[in-house]
């Protein structure tokens, strides 16, 4: 390192601002192992104790971003815009919107990361598709995105190689939820992908990283702010996490209510289908591609309705690996063993459908990861494979009137008594009472 390492943690501890040039320094140190495990511990907590300015998280984000490989598009003309949720149950946004948004004639290059604790992953669901491959390397990345207008993949470790240490050492030293620090993690990812812009989805409520809606404001307010100083028009939505977004939870089962979605919008969950299209109309939005919100939305609704998604959809899955039969049967996605019908024990209306609950049934089947504390982002090299079959599906949503008896969800599981231990999580994780109930909104506020 070009300058000593206990001066600048000591700059940084007693709540100066480094510069550029010293910010530089500390992440090659990073990346060269120039900075010890203890050094860079340090120098982590003291940005979550004193915090840092827009401008030194702007410089933290674009060293991380630079310490590896930095794609470029240059074959591709239409504008390159990539959407990234915080992650949530059910959030299977991306494998509707990625179609979408490249129907509608903007390039979405994805890297996506898997699922940890109760929060899903995409490339968890992808591989659920019989033969879909997300490990590609960074040319076939460029190819299928030149030739469709998407591709997705898992993580690269030629992709901001800082971050993964950095993540790492913020996972065992107490630092993960500075503000900061999860900033330049996230966007120092994205933007090494070579994208115009970005479009975030922020998840607030009980089953989203950020349960508070002030710290998910103040996450989407540096996103967006340090997005854009880096060169990327930023855009960021809050979107509501207290409840599940769709009626799948689980991985195949998921890609099933997406292969369904695709045959046309009034096979999509509401719910889905507001998030899906409110963030899609904003990528349009970002990449000129519709002078306003309504124009937009107009122009994804005609591209879904007349089959050009679903035609996007089957296009990448072919040259991504997948078996295109897949559209027209979706049962050769597999089906778990034993699937139990959870029933409502009384008459009344659905109180509660608690998304962080049936998350954690997901994961006690075997479709998640008990982890909850590392990187989703980092290459996957030992990580604890899922089981793509089991998971829950709803039959109900909040506010929903049942009579005793009535399916309430249902969980498919590998054996019966895991099935039997699941129903009775879930059923308490969907009470049933004497008022009725209704969701609030799912875009609870959009930057700018």
């Amino acid at each position: 390192m070009k300058y000593a390492a206990a001066r600048l943690i000591a700059k940084k501890r007693d709540g100066g601002a480094l510069s550029e040039e010293e910010v530089q320094d500390l992440v090659s140190g990073v990346v060269d192992g120039s900075l010890s495990d203890a050094q860079l511990g340090a120098f982590l907590m003291a940005v979550c104790c004193n915090g840092m300015g827009a401008e030194e998280t702007a410089w933290l984000t674009i060293a991380m971003r630079d310490s590896g490989r930095v794609l470029r598009h240059d074959r591709i003309a239409a504008k390159k815009v990539d959407k990234h949720s915080t992650g949530g149950v059910g959030d299977k946004v991306s494998l509707l919107l990625a179609p979408l948004v490249a129907a509608a004639g903007v390039a979405v290059p994805m890297v996506s990361g898997r699922g940890l604790g109760h929060t899903g992953g995409t490339i968890d669901k992808l591989e659920s598709l019989p033969g879909y491959r997300t490990d590609l390397s960074l040319e076939e990345f460029g190819e299928v995105l030149e030739r469709c207008g998407y591709a997705m993949m898992a993580p690269s470790g030629q992709i901001a190689p800082a971050d993964r240490r950095m993540y790492a050492t913020r996972d065992v030293s107490g630092t993960v939820e500075s503000i900061p620090l999860i900033t330049s993690s996230i966007l120092s990812k994205k933007l090494a992908e070579g994208i115009d812009g970005l479009v975030m989805d922020i998840k607030v409520g009980r089953a989203s990283f950020m349960r508070q809606e002030h710290d998910a404001r103040a996450l989407m307010e540096s996103i967006v702010r340090v997005g854009c100083a880096a060169g990327v028009e930023t855009r960021a939505l809050l979107t509501d996490m207290d409840h599940p977004l769709g009626l799948a939870l689980g991985n195949a089962l998921e890609v099933e209510e997406v292969l369904r979605a695709l045959e046309g919008r009034d096979r999509c969950p509401p719910d889905l289908l507001e998030v899906t299209m409110a963030l899609a109309a904003e990528m349009l939005l970002v990449a000129g591609a519709a002078q306003d919100r309504a124009g937009a939305i107009a122009a994804l609704e005609q591209l879904w309705d007349d089959g050009v998604v679903r035609q996007v959809f089957a296009h990448n899955l072919e040259l991504q690996g997948g078996d295109v039969r897949v559209l027209e049967a979706p049962d050769l996605l597999g089906r778990a063993p034993v699937v139990f019908t959870v029933e409502a024990p009384c008459s009344g209306y659905v109180v509660d459908v608690d998304p962080l609950a049936l998350g954690e049934v997901v994961v006690d089947l075997g479709g998640g990861r008990a982890s909850k504390r590392a990187d989703r982002f980092r290459p996957q090299e030992g990580l604890q494979p899922v089981d793509p079959h089991v998971g829950v599906v709803l039959a109900c949503v909040l506010g929903d009137e049942v009579d005793a008896g009535a399916p309430l969800a249902y969980v498919h599981a590998r054996t019966e008594a895991a099935a039997l231990q699941a129903a009775a999580k879930v059923a308490a994780a969907m009470p049933i009472g004497d008022e009725r109930r209704s969701r609030g909104p799912l875009v609870r506020h959009r930057s700018g």
